[in-house]
């Protein structure tokens, strides 16, 4: 028997299972080179283990772990993944079994049934035959020289239905000769009070490391795992970022910060610790998402303030309103901007910006002023950072504009082929001279786009660098229907950089252009702040 109070004296290990469970998540889909690269991150992070998949499932499997076994893991170990054998079929005959047996990876996953409903009613076998599965695979397995991690699928639900059985299934596993056993919340139904005190019994009765592996449909997930180390469990399994079928499994970009800073059970360097936010924003890069904003610890929002008490408390004391320092998982703290602000978040970002100004400044004040006013009429700067910087430097550092508009004219032609042409005529003066430029596109903002950088980018040769990647209009009083307030949200990037500007108009060209006019301009500003 394992004493549940000694297992807490052993290292917690973490198992990713992202390239295997993680890719079962709706639209996800990665190329070899694709998952070479993630599992060669995940190294770098310091995961202990690394789930590859089946080997033979697929070509791009056979593929992969063909990489795979050329590669050097600095941390890592690669575990290919199977089930136990076939009804009716010997394990040492059993086709996945044998490619579990000859492949490269030194530690091998094999899922088996717990639950005695998926045993009547999906796999049809008797009670005591799974239980032969089950003893049979591992110790073929074991045989051939494998460690082996047996994952007890349905393992909560089994218990909650015959908790003497599940126990015989995890036992049989663990006597068969498997180094771990780790017991699944398949369906994601159980709560944290109950898979702690079910882990708890199980650490208590089966000799080996017990483990645990959650899924999110109650959205307990992360709690469930943490509940999970508390009752003993050595060997935490889920995916970067959360991702997995349904609603995703337990998001170890969570678990593995709290285990280290919550918990005290260090899991990984603090370098590689450190590296969190890098590598989740890394993983979700490669499968073409975003790390949600609102993501703890390595969210963009995560330590993110917007109240104005709330940041008068940060510039005192970050740990009023920060549970850790966000420095730890590789994230900063940012204050936002917006009706909400005092004049603690103006001084701050002024401060970042090298403008020095005392609280009792009144050049503050009137920025605050104008910043409420503007976000009454339906401006929101806090999606707008070149918007505000701008805003913030009209005030406390003003500069010259970069050219004075006479006017602009824009046309949309529709044609009797049935193509709509756009064209923009602008008017400026640029440095005394006066400019006018005419310029197509292939919509109202892109032809003015074309026209004022035709205008001006022999004078200002940065212009070049610049490309607007993203539009976004929204109508902020609907109910005026073609009369509404319409906000425009322009994003721009010169390649390393990227900022958001921002315009508001009854007139949807003329919120257009404000939100180009500033994107432009803040352009330039980071062109001479590189100079």
């Amino acid at each position: 028997m394992t004493d549940a109070a000694d297992s807490t004296t052993r290292p917690v290990r973490i198992y990713d299972t992202t390239l295997r469970d993680g890719m079962q998540q709706e639209g996800m889909s990665v190329s070899v080179d694709e998952k070479v690269r993630i599992a060669l991150k995940l190294d770098e992070m310091g995961v202990h283990f690394i789930e590859g998949g089946f080997p033979a499932s697929n070509p791009k499997e056979t593929a992969f772990f063909a990489r795979m076994e050329q590669e050097q893991l600095a941390h890592a170990e690669l575990v290919a993944f199977g089930m136990t054998r076939r009804k009716g079929t010997k394990a040492e005959d059993d086709e996945g079994l044998r490619v579990l047996a000859t492949t490269f990876t030194p530690t091998v996953a094999v899922v088996g049934k717990t639950w005695g409903l998926h045993l009547s009613k999906v796999l049809r076998v008797s009670r005591d035959e799974n239980l032969r599965m089950i003893d049979e695979s591992v110790r073929f397995l074991v045989a051939q020289g494998k460690r082996v991690v047996y994952d007890a699928e349905h393992f909560f639900d089994a218990y909650r239905d015959d908790a003497a059985y599940a126990l015989r299934c995890v036992r049989a596993a663990a006597e068969a000769g498997a180094d771990v056993v780790c017991l699944c919340d398949t369906n994601g139904a159980s709560l944290p009070t109950f898979v702690h005190d079910a882990v708890r019994d199980v650490v208590a009765r089966v000799p080996v490391t017990v483990g645990v592996h959650t899924h999110n449909d109650s959205d307990c997930a992360v709690a469930s795992s943490l509940a999970a180390v508390e009752a003993g469990a050595r060997h935490v399994q889920g995916t970067f970022n959360g991702y997995g079928e349904r609603c995703g499994n337990a998001d170890l970009v969570s678990i593995i910060p709290a285990l280290q800073l919550k918990m005290g059970l260090p899991v990984v360097t603090p370098e590689q610790l450190a590296r969190l936010t890098e590598t989740a924003n890394f993983v979700a890069d490669i499968v073409n998402l975003s790390v949600w904003p609102h993501a703890p610890y390595v969210g963009r929002a995560a330590f993110a303030h917007k109240g104005g008490l709330h940041v008068a408390a940060v510039e005192q004391a970050p740990e009023t309103f920060e549970h850790i320092d966000p420095a730890l998982v590789g994230n900063e703290q940012r204050v936002l901007v917006s009706e909400l602000s005092g004049k603690g978040a103006v001084l701050r970002k002024a401060r970042e910006l090298g403008v020095d100004a005392a609280p009792d400044d009144q050049r503050v004040a009137t920025v605050l002023r104008r910043l409420k006013e503007r976000e009454h009429r339906g401006y929101h700067y806090e999606a707008a950072d070149a918007s505000f910087e701008l805003l913030l430097r009209s005030e406390l550092a003003p500069h010259e504009p970069l050219f004075r508009l006479e006017s602009f004219r824009v046309i949309v032609e529709k044609r009797e082929d049935g193509k709509a042409v756009c064209e923009a005529t602008i008017k400026l003066h640029v440095g005394g001279e006066r400019l006018i430029s005419t310029a197509e596109g292939n919509g109202p903002v892109n032809a003015l786009d074309q026209a004022l950088r035709q205008a001006i980018v022999s004078k200002y040769p940065h212009l070049a660098d610049i490309d607007l990647v993203n539009y976004k209009v929204r109508i902020l009083d609907e109910a005026k229907g073609t009369g509404a307030v319409t906000r425009v949200l322009l994003d721009a990037s010169d390649g390393e950089r990227t900022w958001g500007s921002i315009g508001v108009s009854e007139n949807i060209i003329e919120a257009s252009w404000e939100a180009l006019v500033d994107s432009i301009e803040y352009g330039m500003l980071l062109g001479e702040k590189d100079d």
